[in-house]
């Protein structure tokens, strides 16, 4: 009888949602298509020389960084 009723007891518990239908492959990657999609690098332009870099990142083209000289670079 006790095990009976600590049958009725677990099932209740381990109740939980299944789905009905297997997902297909196209509806699956469809979901994980958002996940992997990626950024596109932030840029800005350097106020010293105008090139394109990357923020808090010393300027490849100037050497410059928060206004001052941090590589010497040959003119």
């Amino acid at each position: 009888m006790l095990f009976f009723v600590s049958l009725i007891l677990l099932k209740e518990v381990l109740i939980v949602a299944v789905p009905k239908r297997k997902h297909s492959h196209a509806r699956k990657n469809k979901r994980r298509s958002n996940v992997w999609k990626l950024d596109t690098p932030a840029l800005m332009t350097c106020p010293k020389c105008g090139e394109l870099k990357s923020p808090h990142r010393v300027c490849k083209a100037c050497g410059f960084y928060n206004g001052r000289e941090v590589i010497k670079m040959d003119a």
